[in-house]
C-alpha cells in the first residue's frame, strides 16, 4: 500500500510540473503543439519506469504527428511504397531464404494445431500479409479459410494472384496498418505475425496481441516469427522498424496477458544475418 502511494504521489508530481510549463513556457508559443506531443510520449516513458518494466520505446523528440500517427510508421509506409511486390521484394532480396523459412514455419505450424487441445485447422490470419507468401506457402495448405491484412493496398491486389488456384480460399482482404487493426472477434483458430512486429511501438504490438487474444477461438494460437535482436532494442532507419531481444518480447507478450507455450530459433540462418525465432502465444 506504501508502495503504492509512494508511486501516485509522484505521479501526480510529475504530472503537476509538466501541466505548469505549458502554461508558464509555452502557451503562446508556436511550438505549443510539438512540445504538447513530446510530453505525450516522455510522459508515456515515464510510466514505463514507473512499472519497472524492461520495455522500450520509441520516444524521438522530432517526431512530428501525422494524421495521429507518429513519423515512425509514416517512414514505414514510404518505405514499403518502393518495395516491389514480389517474392523478392517480400524477402528484402535474400530469396535463397525462402525456401528455409517456408519449411521451418510448417514444421512449427504444426505443433499446434489438428490434434486434440490444439488448434483447428478451420480459420486463420496472416498479419502483414505482403503478397500472400506465408498464405499461399504455410498456411493454405492447412487451413480451409485464411483471411489477409497488410496496409499495402498493391501487395494485396498483388495476392490475386500470387496465390494461384487457392485463392478462393482466402476469403477477406484487409488493407490496414495492423496499430489500426482491430480482427473480429473468436473467428481465428491461428493468427500468424511474420516479420511485423518489429513495426509497431511496444504500446501499439501490446494492444495488438491483447485483440488479437480477443480474435482466437477455444485452443487458437498466436504465432509470432521475427528478427530478434541479440542485446536491447535498435532502430532501421531504413524500413522504421526495430529488432527487440527476445526478453523485451517476453515482457511484451506477459503485459498482454499471453504465455509463450513455444520458442525455437529459426534454423539454417546465415551467421551474418541476425538470428529469427518462431514462438506461439496463448
Amino acid at each position: 500500500m506504501g508502495e503504492k502511494m509512494e508511486w501516485k504521489r509522484a505521479h501526480d508530481a510529475f504530472k503537476s510540473r509538466w501541466d505548469r510549463t505549458d502554461d508558464v513556457m509555452c502557451r503562446h508559443s508556436m511550438s505549443f503543439f510539438l512540445h504538447k506531443t513530446i510530453r505525450s510520449d516522455f510522459f508515456a516513458s515515464y510510466l514505463f519506469l514507473l512499472e519497472r518494466l524492461p520495455l522500450v520505446k520509441l520516444f524521438t523528440l522530432t517526431s512530428e504527428v501525422i494524421n495521429g500517427e507518429m513519423q515512425f510508421y509514416a517512414r514505414a509506409k514510404r518505405f514499403y511504397e518502393e518495395v516491389p511486390a514480389t517474392e523478392e521484394g517480400m524477402m528484402g532480396d535474400f530469396l535463397e531464404l525462402n525456401s528455409i523459412d517456408v519449411e521451418a514455419s510448417s514444421m512449427f505450424l504444426r505443433k499446434f494445431v489438428g490434434g486434440p487441445g490444439k488448434a483447428e485447422t478451420k480459420y486463420a490470419l496472416d498479419c502483414g500479409c505482403g503478397i500472400g507468401r506465408v498464405t499461399r506457402h504455410v498456411l493454405l495448405p492447412i487451413f480451409s479459410s485464411v483471411d489477409v491484412v497488410d496496409m499495402m493496398d498493391n501487395f494485396l491486389y498483388e495476392a490475386l494472384s500470387y496465390i494461384g488456384r487457392d485463392v478462393k480460399k482466402v476469403k477477406d482482404y484487409f488493407c490496414c496498418a495492423l496499430q489500426d487493426f482491430t480482427p473480429p472477434i473468436k473467428k481465428y483458430d491461428v493468427i500468424w505475425i511474420q516479420w511485423v512486429t518489429g513495426h509497431l511501438t511496444d504500446k501499439d504490438l501490446m494492444g495488438f496481441l491483447i485483440k488479437c487474444k480477443c480474435s482466437l477461438k477455444d485452443d487458437g494460437v498466436i504465432i509470432i516469427k521475427d528478427n530478434v535482436g541479440r542485446h536491447g532494442c535498435v532502430l532501421d532507419q531504413t524500413d522504421s522498424s526495430v529488432i527487440r531481444e527476445i526478453e523485451i518480447l517476453k515482457h511484451i507478450t506477459a503485459k498482454s496477458d499471453l504465455e509463450i507455450i513455444c520458442a525455437e530459433k529459426q534454423l539454417d540462418i546465415p551467421e551474418q544475418f541476425v538470428p529469427v525465432w518462431m514462438m506461439a502465444l496463448k
